[in-house]
Parts: structure tokens; C-alpha cells; sequence
């Protein structure tokens, strides 16, 4: 294909609404220098950025089926850096990433673009998935990356794999019935998760259930659901870009890892009310055109990685957008393209590569249509 031909082919709505939510984050991790007063984490980010756009476009030149052949050579090489991470140092309580002096890596970041990978090359061509003996495989291949991801621990990251192999697998053919058998053993299964489950991981989870709106933080567990809400109440139907900070008391907007984590109440905070509600109609419009582009590819691979991606951006973005308003458990997820975090934006880039990639390359099977079954 020509890069002509290549330009033309190219979602380009898919790429404004990217554009647009990396725009929207800028401005949120701004706002977060200014509150914080700390570390030029806004400069960061736009050399962060500048770094992923080689990436996407890398990800977008090559044909994404020269990754189906080494996609399992990826996966397996990409699991040693999670068991490496386990030696580091702890930070804010886990051990995430790996450390390069001005630059952090997060392993798991990578992991989850290998696992989409090796899952879309051994679903692609595979009926056995319709019968239960055919699941073993790729539920072993989640749980690897999810028992080491555990380990750090990392409940937000982990949680991510759950939907992804679900979404492919009912791509690949997955009945109904299976679905809800596998639900109904994941829900026996519970007490055993819970009692491996750190007390730190306990508390933000039984937080979620003793929530107090309004009046003063109640600190402890449930401080950071209980302040994140009121800094996105500060912000009003206006913001504060607009409207001017409502309270001059400075500790009435701190909050940990509002760069990252909780970027979605600082857009609230700067924005309004009508930030946010932009915010997650970008978010809307972005994951529709990414589940259109995988219901037009007739190629199986390329389809499966385009779920896989939209599938995990709209997992980040329902847990991060949910815990801000104190509908889920805080369990420190970023927003994909707004939060700060070099590994987190730098995936994602090479992520929407490969979701334009398939979208300039529908492709069609000799075969006929994928994944359809008497």
C-alpha cells in the first residue's frame, strides 16, 4: 500500500478524538502543577508525547499482521519484566515499576498490548473455544499475567485482563451459556481472591461501602474517594477556569496522584460540569469508532486486536471515571491519553497505532466471514 494510499485510508475522526483527550489530560496535569506546586509534570507529559508519536506511527507503517507470526515471542519475553519489578523498590505502597533514572517504566503497561497480541493469534482460526475443554488455554494465559500482577499489587491493572479475555473470546465464538458458567465459577471463586488479597486492596473495596458525602474528610480509607468527590464538586457547572477557585484554603484541592489516577476531577475542577460531560462524550465518541472499525475488518486477526484494544481503554475508562465519583473501588487506574505516566502514554499510542492500522487494512479472509458457526 502506498503512503498515499496509507493517508487516505487512515480513520481520521478516530485520530481528532485522540488528539482531543490528550489536549483535555494537558490541561488537567496543568492544573495539577499549579495546585501542587511540585515537579514540571505538564513538560513531562509533552516529552512523553513527543516520544509516542514515533511510536504510533512505527505501530500504523508496519502491516499489523507481520505481529501475528512472534506475538507469543513478545507475550513470553514481556513476563520476566513482571516477576523483575517484584525486586524493586516499593512506591506508595507497590512495586510497579521499573526504574531508569529520569524514566519509569510500568511492565504491566506492556504486558497487556503482548496479551491482546498472542490472544487475537490463537483465537484467530480456532472453533474449540465453543466448547468448555477449549477455554483452558486461554484463561492460563490470563491468570499468569494476573497472579504476577497481584503480586505488586495491582488490583487496578489486573482487573483489566478479565474483560479483555472475555470480549475476544465472545469475538472468537464464546457461547452465552459458557459465559455465564465461567461467571457463575469466577463468583464461587471470590472468597478465595479475597483472602489472597492484601489489606490495603480489602480496605479500598470495603471503603466503597462506608462513603460519607459532604461535611469534613473522614480520613483514613476513605479520604481519597471522599476528596476526589469534592475537588470535582469545586469546579461547578463552570470551573474554575472560568468561574475563579471557589475556596482560597489550598488543602481543599490536594489530592494524591491527581495527575494521574484522579486527572478526571481535575478537569472537572478547571472545566465544570461541562468539561466533563465533553470529556466522556469524546470518550463515547472515540470507543464507538474503535468497535466500528472492528465490526468492518473481516480479517479475524485484526479484528480481535481492535476489540482487545477498545475493550481495554473502555474498561480504564469506566473503573478511573467510576472511582472519581465514588461508584467503584479507588484501585489507582490511569485514563487512557489524560493521565500522566510515561509507560501508560506511550502504550497507548502504539495501542491506536494498531487499531488505525486495522481500520486502513479491513482486510478479507479467502475463507469467508470469521468467526461464524452453524
Amino acid at each position: 500500500m502506498s503512503t498515499v494510499e496509507l493517508l487516505r485510508r487512515i480513520p481520521w475522526l478516530v485520530v481528532a478524538c485522540a488528539m482531543g483527550l490528550l489536549a483535555v489530560g494537558l490541561t488537567g496535569i496543568a492544573r495539577a502543577d499549579e495546585l501542587n506546586e511540585g515537579p514540571d509534570l505538564f513538560a513531562k507529559q509533552i516529552t512523553w508525547a513527543l516520544i509516542a508519536l514515533p511510536a504510533l506511527v512505527v505501530t500504523l507503517v508496519i502491516p499489523y499482521r507481520t505481529w501475528m507470526s512472534f506475538s507469543h515471542l513478545l507475550f513470553i519475553g514481556s513476563l520476566p519484566l513482571l516477576i523483575l519489578v517484584l525486586f524493586m523498590e516499593k512506591r506508595g505502597g507497590a512495586r510497579c515499576w521499573l526504574q531508569f533514572g529520569y524514566f519509569d517504566i510500568q511492565p504491566s503497561e506492556i504486558v497487556k498490548l503482548t496479551f491482546i497480541l498472542v490472544l487475537a493469534q490463537y483465537l484467530m482460526y480456532r472453533d474449540n473455544t465453543r466448547q468448555l475443554t477449549g477455554l483452558i488455554t486461554p484463561m492460563v494465559m490470563t491468570l499468569v499475567p494476573l497472579g504476577l500482577i497481584l503480586l505488586e499489587p495491582d488490583l487496578g491493572s489486573a482487573l483489566l485482563f478479565v474483560p479483555v479475555v472475555f470480549a475476544m473470546l465472545f469475538t472468537a465464538g464464546l457461547r452465552w451459556q459458557h459465559l455465564a458458567c465461567i461467571g457463575l465459577l469466577s463468583v464461587i471463586a471470590s472468597p478465595v481472591f479475597w483472602v489472597k488479597m492484601s489489606t490495603e486492596q480489602k480496605s479500598r473495596i470495603t471503603a466503597l461501602f462506608s462513603q460519607i458525602d459532604g461535611g469534613k474528610n473522614p480520613g483514613g480509607d476513605l479520604w481519597h474517594q471522599h476528596q476526589s468527590k469534592a475537588v470535582l464538586a469545586l469546579g461547578g457547572l463552570w470551573g474554575s477556569e472560568f468561574a475563579g477557585q471557589r475556596i482560597d484554603d489550598s488543602e481543599a484541592y490536594r489530592l494524591y496522584a491527581s495527575q494521574s489516577d484522579f486527572v478526571f476531577c481535575l478537569i472537572g475542577e478547571r472545566w465544570g460540569l461541562i468539561g466533563t460531560a465533553v470529556t466522556l462524550s469524546l470518550y463515547i465518541l472515540f470507543l464507538t469508532l474503535g468497535l466500528r472499525i472492528a465490526a468492518r475488518t473481516r480479517e479475524p486477526f485484526g479484528r480481535l486486536i481492535a476489540v482487545g484494544i477498545v475493550t481495554l481503554w473502555g474498561t480504564q475508562t469506566i473503573i478511573n471515571t467510576g472511582m472519581t465519583v465514588g461508584l467503584l473501588p479507588v484501585v489507582g487506574i490511569t485514563l487512557p491519553l489524560m493521565s500522566s505516566g510515561g509507560s501508560s502514554l506511550v502504550m497507548t499510542a502504539i495501542c491506536l497505532g494498531l487499531l488505525l492500522n486495522v481500520g486502513a487494512r479491513p482486510g478479507y479472509e479467502v475463507a469467508g466471514e470469521p468467526f461464524q458457526y452453524q
